[in-house]
């Protein structure tokens, strides 16, 4: 393969290429040329040698968005080690979990993230290094604590003439190589590392170039999404770097007009965003406007209908910067209202369909020739196929194959064999139909996987496992509900029995669960109510409980 079309390759092109243009922004905060990106990588990757660090090492990376957790990453890449991005929301045993599973050797961390750590817990861990300074926190090796120290004096030994862009040199790849590992769930019970290839990455960038072929070098864009999701790593990240862009980073999601006030001021080219963002935009500061009777009765008029569909798209336009192609939808199911008031106003957007699995590409569709409802058509150099017997009206399990899917899960083979088909084909779990033209329309899942507000994998057998645990709990299932998550719980009635407990008894001891539960669960994983069963939940002859029947959404 071309090695300017590998992952280093591209890295070591673009900063080449782009070195005196702006290249990473903390948002109201400090800016680093694409220079200034080389010179630290330069400085991590003397880090990394100092701590033995080899190829194909992990190296995990856990905080909120950020410039240095963006160098951190890029360093990581180029000197071929294997990173493994933590969502920062994930509690500390978790982390913890993640860390010791991947056998990371290095870990940086946001300051906020460090505080909650334990050392002890980690101990495959050489060094800790805040994302901040990129100080180190805690080290087991003292040529990495030492080489630390004299960073500055090493680097200058090193380039005693300067640091100029004939000195950016970084690893071949091979297409196969392990270049990221990304856990889906924070539990060791439950934990899926997907193992993503080079080519992976590498064709989810061709899918955008090829799909989205708008973004040049010195064009702004907005990473407002954790950049530990494949979504926003792949189209808010390593797509617009790659490309020369000028990436500025929001620490967190933002409210709608903090969101208005960075398009604003950034005036982005392309918006990726989960659906909560975009909901969030309509439902508080468009629909209400229109929902009057003087406005529901213009709308019906065809001409003044028109105009004022026209009026509201350039307003939504213009809160969104005004000079962005189209918004892309992705990561979780979207507000069928919301997308039906888009679709009618002829907004510029497009729903997407992914999976970590993937990096996360499956599907895609233009906008201009988006269909409403669907989720695209295949992405590019992939294959999608629905298992039914009739894929136009029968839903079935979609399935894919293409250079975006992982190489399995890590140290799981048994799993990975039941995911990926001898001959490729990626098993998604997901049920849809696919239209005549191609389209993919997303039905329900088979498996019982539920996506948090921001994309978030949420695995309710986790959240049960604990529920489990509790006082007065025989058995559980946890449903989304209204975008909420509610565990629906059948008591032990043998316990309550012995403690002679009435039913107002039994439901204050379900909410003081549900209050210790949360106390362990990230924000987007919180149980906001426990509803009392009364008789046993319906199982298969397996005595699983058969959970489509309590699932309402």
């Amino acid at each position: 393969m071309d090695n300017n079309q590998t992952t280093t390759g591209l890295i070591q092109a673009s900063i080449i290429r782009n070195w005196d243009r702006e290249a990473l922004t903390d948002y109201k905060g400090a800016t680093l040329f694409y220079r200034d990106v080389a010179r630290r990588i330069e400085k991590l990757h003397i880090l990394f040698e100092a701590a033995g660090i080899s190829r194909g090492d992990k190296i995990a990376l856990c905080g909120k968005n950020c410039s240095n957790w963006a160098v951190a990453c890029l360093a990581s890449l180029s000197y071929g080690a294997v990173i493994v991005p933590v969502l920062h929301e994930f509690k500390p045993d978790n982390i913890h979990n993640i860390v010791n599973h991947s056998e990371a050797r290095l870990l940086f961390a946001g300051s906020q993230i460090w505080e909650n750590l334990n050392e002890a817990s980690i101990p495959g861990v050489e060094g800790i290094i805040i994302l901040e300074n990129l100080d180190i926190a805690f080290s087991r090796n003292d040529a990495l604590t030492e080489a630390r120290e004299h960073l500055n004096e090493l680097f200058g030994r090193r380039y005693p003439r300067d640091f100029k862009p004939s000195d950016v040199h970084y690893v071949s790849t091979e297409p196969e190589d392990l270049a990221m590992i990304n856990y889906t769930s924070g539990s060791t019970g439950f934990s899926k590392g997907v193992m993503l290839p080079y080519r992976s990455i590498e064709n989810n960038r061709a899918f955008a170039i090829h799909s989205v072929p708008i973004l040049k070098s010195g064009d702004s864009v907005i990473s407002m999404l954790p950049m530990a999701h494949m979504y926003s790593f792949a189209f808010e990240f390593f797509y617009e770097f790659t490309m020369g862009c000028h990436i500025y980073f929001l620490t967190r999601l933002p409210s709608p007009k903090v969101i208005f006030q960075a398009f604003n001021d950034i005036k982005p080219k392309i918006i990726i965003a989960v659906p909560l963002v975009i909901e969030k935009i309509i439902k508080k500061n468009v629909l209400p406007r229109l929902e009057t009777a003087q406005m529901k009765l213009l709308l019906k008029m065809p001409i003044a209908g028109e105009q004022i569909k026209k009026k509201v798209r350039d307003e939504l336009v213009r809160s969104f910067g005004g000079e962005f192609y189209e918004i892309i939808i992705g990561g979780a199911a979207f507000n069928q209202e919301v997308e039906n008031f888009l679709a009618s106003v002829h907004f510029p957007y497009t729903v997407g369909y992914g999976a970590t699995e993937c990096g996360p590409i499956i599907c895609y569709q233009d906008w201009k020739s988006f269909i409403p409802g669907s989720c695209g058509k295949a992405a590019y150099g992939m294959e999608v196929k629905i298992l039914s017997s009739d894929p136009e009206n029968i839903p079935g399990e979609i399935i894919c194959r293409g250079p975006n899917v992982m190489l399995g899960y890590y140290r799981n083979d048994k799993l990975s064999e039941e995911t990926i088909d001898s001959d490729g084909w990626l098993y998604t779990g997901d049920l849809g139909i696919m239209d005549n033209d191609g389209n993919v329309f997303i039905k329900g899942r088979s498996k019982s996987l539920i996506l948090g507000p921001s994309g978030q994998n949420i695995y309710p057998e986790e959240i049960e496992d604990k529920l489990n645990n509790m006082p007065c709990v025989s058995e559980s299932v946890v449903i989304s509900e209204n975008s909420k998550l509610v565990a629906l719980v059948y008591p032990d009635y043998d316990e309550t029995m012995k403690q002679g407990m009435d039913d107002e008894q039994i439901a204050a001891c379900m909410e003081e669960n549900r209050c210790a539960i949360n106390r362990e669960l990230p924000m987007y994983e919180q149980i906001t109510q426990i509803r009392i069963y009364h008789e046993e939940f319906e199982k298969t002859p397996k005595k699983s409980i058969k959970r489509f029947l309590y699932q309402k959404e």
